[in-house]
């Protein structure tokens, strides 16, 4: 495994959230997986998903923290923080709806990127791959909802 999908994959599994992102991939599909993803850094306070936006982005916090605001119904913002091995735009990647809430940066972080046209081309080439993921984040969003707090996070 490459030293930087490595990364990725340690973050992954050592996050114990409820809402865990926990595919069931070896060393050799985490570095299949890597080949259709795009890591950047961000910094503090650097905005990733702006609510509002027609994107279906999907990405995966290696390290680093992220906020996730959300207008309510009364004007006050709901917050969420998602850390290292969670996943963030997951709510667009299978709705194709505009995104639920903002998500930025806490502090410097990296994050690694799945696009959709990328995800149709895995889903192409490597159809077990695509669909363990799709599973995987299935059971995040299944998480989400379920928990009332966690619902701001699903974007």
């Amino acid at each position: 495994m490459s030293t930087s999908i490595q990364e990725l994959c340690r973050a992954v599994a050592q996050n114990t959230s409820y809402d865990a992102f926990a595919p069931a991939f070896n060393a050799q599909q985490w570095e299949t997986l890597g080949s259709y993803l795009q890591a950047f850094d961000l910094s503090a306070g650097q905005v990733l998903i702006d609510q509002g936006a027609h994107d279906r982005t999907l990405f995966f916090i290696e390290r680093g923290a992220l906020s996730v605001h959300m207008l309510g119904s009364q004007g006050q913002m709901r917050l969420a923080i998602l850390n290292p091995g969670s996943v963030v735009g997951e709510g667009a990647f299978f709705s194709r709806l505009p995104r639920s809430a903002n998500v930025v940066a806490t502090g410097a972080a990296r994050v690694w990127r799945l696009t959709a046209i990328r995800f149709a081309e895995m889903s192409n080439r490597q159809p077990s791959l695509a669909l363990e993921l799709s599973m995987a984040l299935g059971a995040v969003i299944a998480k989400r909802m379920v928990n009332k707090p966690k619902r701001v996070a699903v974007t």
